[in-house]
């Protein structure tokens, strides 16, 4: 008889909530029969400002994809994002302790944990451990098991957060009376369903532009090496414009989803567009070139910001299969054409799977399809084939905070 789990993927971001329901099928096939959608409350650059509030709009977007699944959710993947989150790289070596100097399970184990098990200040906490290629005697080498070789070493792009924060984030799950199975950074789950195998391999960066934050990963060898989250997103491009061009915040999305573009074209300087649109006491005329110019500054600081964060990565050299933009500000016009000039590298709009269903074939919903690829495929970052479905992080997190 077929098995089937019933899983939830919840992505709390600054403009909305969104929940997908997957029905995971003998832990080889995924349907998705669910999904609801709703306008997020107390959420400021990613992060929980005000607690009721977003355990009041994520929990109605719960109800409501259960109520679409017509079943309960069993349990939650949930992703993290927020300015609280850095990445750290360690790394250890080991002296092979064969006689014939053949690496056995004991020492890659001994590695991996040296590496892992750095020390962190009382308020911190480990989200992700991913896991770079060993090195045997300076040779990378995907499976050094059974290979001969003096010395063993093995680096970690390690994910840390703010553990009252991530604490927040379970406890708005937790009070709907659900637990949360797994956390993955927002970045991440994005990157696994925008990023084809083929690119992860060559190199490739995935930027996802929410609304108030914008979250990268960088792919090397077909493995997230470095991620990173910047507390600025399309809703202070909403910001600018309102204080910018002196109009009401609900003029300013409309102006920007209307009649805006991420590069200023000579067409451009010329146009005046209507700020309301009806053309009635009150609306008036603004010039298109100053709304892209105040756009354009802001598009060119983010990109400028994520550049600086990833380095020397951030380059041809390290990106042959260039830049995907994903996320609700990646349908901004233009937005690849500013990508490409301030980071110096082929940019994109990245694009869903086919096998993704028309109605879910949209940038936002991203982040909870990367979720739903984490739960059918029970992958952890850690990737060795023993760890793989062991999901000790978050009951350790749990029993933290007494959840």
């Amino acid at each position: 008889m077929s098995q089937s789990r019933i899983i939830g993927a919840v992505d709390i971001g600054a403009a909305s909530v969104t929940v997908l329901v997957g029905d995971i099928v003998n832990g080889r096939s995924l349907n998705i029969i669910g999904k609801q959608d709703a306008t997020s409350e107390g959420v400021k650059k990613g992060e929980i400002v005000d607690f009721k509030a977003v355990s009041n709009s994520t929990h109605a977007a719960i109800m409501g994809a259960e109520k679409s699944a017509g079943t309960q959710i069993e349990a939650i993947f949930l992703s993290q994002t927020g300015s609280h989150l850095e990445g750290l790289y360690n790394s250890a070596s080991v002296n092979v302790s064969a006689s014939d100097n053949r690496v056995s399970d004991a020492d890659m184990n001994r590695v991996m944990s040296e590496a892992k098990n750095k020390k962190l200040a009382e308020d911190r906490l480990y989200i992700h451990h991913i896991r770079n290629h060993f090195l045997l005697d300076g040779r990378p080498t995907r499976e050094p098991l059974g290979m001969q070789g003096e010395k063993l070493e093995v680096g970690y792009w390690s994910v840390l957060g703010d553990e009252r924060k991530v604490r927040d984030h379970i406890h708005v799950i937790n009070g709907f009376g659900l637990n949360v199975e797994d956390i993955i950074v927002s970045s991440i789950a994005s990157g696994t369903v925008i990023a084809t195998d083929e690119e992860k391999r060559a190199g490739v960066m995935v930027i996802d532009l929410g609304a108030g934050a914008t979250d990268w990963v960088i792919y090397q060898n077909g493995v997230a090496a470095r991620t990173g989250v910047l507390p600025v997103g399309s809703d202070h491009i909403n910001n600018d414009i309102a204080l910018g061009l002196r109009v009401n915040r609900k003029y300013a999305e409309k102006l920007k989803l209307s009649f805006g573009k991420a590069v200023l074209e000579a067409e451009d300087k010329q146009e005046k567009v209507w700020m309301v649109g009806d053309q009635m006491i009150g609306d008036r005329r603004i010039p298109k070139q100053a709304l892209v110019q105040v756009i354009r500054e802001r598009v060119e600081e983010i990109f400028e910001l994520v550049k600086k964060q990833a380095g020397e990565l951030c380059s041809a050299k390290y990106l042959p299969a260039g830049v995907l933009l994903t996320g609700g500000g990646s349908q901004l016009d233009q937005i690849d054409v500013a990508a490409e000039k301030s980071l110096g590298v082929p940019a994109r709009r990245g694009e869903l799977p086919s096998w993704v269903h028309d109605n879910l074939q949209r940038p936002e919903y991203c982040t909870a399809l990367g979720l739903l690829h984490f739960a059918l495929s029970g992958q952890t970052l850690d990737d060795t084939a023993q760890q793989r479905r062991q999901r000790g992080l978050l009951r350790r997190v749990t029993q933290l905070f007494g959840t």
